[in-house]
């Protein structure tokens, strides 16, 4: 059965990104709506399934990652714009049973992502 889920590790200072704010949206042609809002647990995670199995279905989806906001709480010096303040992250899910895991390594001057597993 599949399900989404992320984890956020902060490169920058080598741990789980605890406390990041993420928002979870469905984009479908020009509407987009938001699905979930929250902040991830001690380990960088969600505390359950970004969308769990009953809720897969194919289509365009998008995370954004409150970057900036996370490194400003823990004490980072950021200049005013930040260089990277919200990774916005759009992705697809062609398999509604598939389990699609979209993890971001970040830090202040940059980040990666990929399809995890």
């Amino acid at each position: 059965m599949g399900h989404l889920s992320t984890h956020v590790l902060d490169t920058a200072n080598g741990c789980p990104a605890a406390g990041m704010q993420i928002t979870l949206q469905r984009i479908d042609g020009d509407s987009v709506t938001t699905l979930k809002q929250l902040a991830l647990n001690h380990d960088g995670r969600a505390d359950g399934p970004l969308l769990a199995a009953h809720e897969m279905a194919v289509g365009r989806y998008r995370l954004l990652f409150a970057v900036a906001p996370y490194f400003r709480a823990r004490g980072a010096a950021l200049a005013d714009p930040p260089f990277i303040d919200t990774v916005q992250l759009d992705f697809g899910i062609a398999d509604a049973a598939g389990h699609y895991h979209v993890p971001l390594l970040a830090s202040p001057w940059s980040y990666s992502t990929y399809r995890g597993s």
